[in-house]
């Protein structure tokens, strides 16, 4: 049985069970997957600084699944739409390693070209650096916020549909796209009783995630063992642990 361990690199403990959840919808019995949540940082992810927080968070929760005993996961999946620490972690995972965003971008192109929609005014710029930076930026047509977070718009589903509805359209409508990410963790499910009501494919994030983290031919690793290469200093006991071994 291939094992996923899937990652939520904020503290919500109710976004970690939205993920588990759906994330072993997608992945079917045939996958065990185990979610964990972050030790440290912000209950939600919603700005720069608890980005920067959330990726160091994302390793030390990496760190302490590893040293469990028990078998070791066949793929790591980034449960944050932004996947903070995605880079940090491909370097140092002997097994492939991705993110909601970068899986979502990758399903939307094939489509042509995309606009994301996500709740929480600050991911703008940061999802744009990370287009980017992941080399999707020339098929991203733009980027819809609502004020919303996603934690606050889990919490009211009925309102959360209307408003994310509206959004999709507005984006498929004036951006003229060919598809609709719904961005987010705390979104999870929305796409589907949405789609509906939106004229283009609208693509789930943690559906991507999960797809894409337990693809056929998965991209090679970097290293043969988990490790950091540096012997870390004042951190957790497992991350400095990592940090003694080598590639």
């Amino acid at each position: 049985m291939k094992r996923l361990l899937v990652i939520n690199p904020n503290t919500s403990e109710r976004v970690s069970a939205l993920l588990q959840t759906h994330v072993q919808a997608a992945a079917g019995s045939h996958v065990q997957v185990h979610t964990v949540t972050a030790r440290f940082g912000a209950p939600y992810i919603a700005d720069e600084s608890s980005y920067a927080v959330a990726a160091h968070a994302a390793l030390d929760a990496w760190a302490a699944a590893l040293a469990h005993d028990g078998p070791q996961p066949d793929a790591v999946l980034i449960g944050c739409f932004g996947d903070p620490g995605l880079m940090a972690l491909r370097e140092s995972s002997p097994v492939p390693v991705t993110g909601l965003a970068e899986a979502a971008f990758i399903e939307a192109a094939r489509h042509g070209r995309y606009a994301i929609v996500t709740g929480g005014e600050r991911w703008g710029p940061m999802l744009q650096r990370l287009a980017q930076a992941l080399g999707q930026a020339q098929q991203l047509a733009g980027i819809h916020t609502v004020a919303p977070t996603g934690a606050q718009l889990a919490a009211d589903p009925a309102g959360a549909h209307r408003l994310l509805a509206q959004a999709c359209r507005d984006a498929a409508h004036q951006l003229g796209v060919q598809a609709v990410i719904l961005g987010g963790a705390g979104l999870a499910g929305m796409a589907a009783a949405l789609q509906g009501d939106v004229p283009v494919p609208v693509i789930d994030s943690v559906t991507a995630g999960t797809h894409w983290a337990l693809r056929t031919t998965p991209l090679p690793p970097q290293r043969h063992t988990a490790g950091f290469d540096i012997a870390w200093q004042g951190l957790s006991p497992e991350m400095r642990a990592l940090g003694q071994t080598t590639a």
